[in-house]
């Protein structure tokens, strides 16, 4: 029994130091979340519709640069702006603006699909133009003789997948809230 539990014990160390080396290492693509939604009720035109919607109404990521919509394509690219944070190493939190890509495309057979993509952090807000891949950001920020204290690598990775999901999660939900094919608006 002894031996048993003990066995057990160093099976679960062994576990769980592997998952902590896990959480080092920087990840292996590019940030996204995408989706393809598959909806046979819906037709193209009434996805698309609600999409130029919500991207002119409820999206809430500002200022966002672009908004190129395509009716005959049934699609919808625009970019956005969120903000990420780094701290220094006396505790000061840093303000990053960040650029990313939305992408919605009504498929011909019913459904959509969309994704949030292609990250770029702006460095200088001075020169808005000249922006680095979060993925680039991260391994800088990785090689940083300070990172072990601030750990900034795993926050920016962090904060920028949660926010593909929330952005992801906002639209989602939104097309999900639409009225039955019929209803009275």
């Amino acid at each position: 029994m002894k031996h048993s539990f003990l066995s057990f014990l160093l099976i679960g160390l062994l576990l769980f130091t592997k998952a902590a080396y896990a959480q080092d290492s920087a990840p292996d693509g590019p940030i996204q979340y995408s989706e393809k939604v598959l909806d046979d009720e819906a037709e193209a035109s009434v996805l698309y519709k609600r999409t130029v919607d919500w991207s002119e109404n409820h999206f809430a990521y500002t200022p966002k640069a672009t908004l190129k919509a395509d009716a005959g394509k049934g699609e919808v690219k625009m970019t956005g702006t969120v903000k990420v944070k780094t701290t220094s190493t006396s505790g000061q939190i840093q303000e990053h603006p960040v650029v990313f890509e939305f992408n919605f495309h009504a498929l011909p057979t019913g459904g959509y699909d969309y994704s949030v993509s292609f990250f770029r952090v702006i460095l200088d807000t001075r020169k808005p133009d000249e922006t680095v891949a979060v993925e680039e950001y991260v391994t800088q920020l990785a090689m940083d003789k300070n990172n072990a204290r601030t750990h900034n690598d795993r926050r920016i990775t962090a904060q920028v997948n949660s926010l593909a999901s929330e952005i992801a999660m906002s639209f989602r939900s939104y097309m999900n809230s639409r009225p039955a094919p019929g209803a009275v608006e």
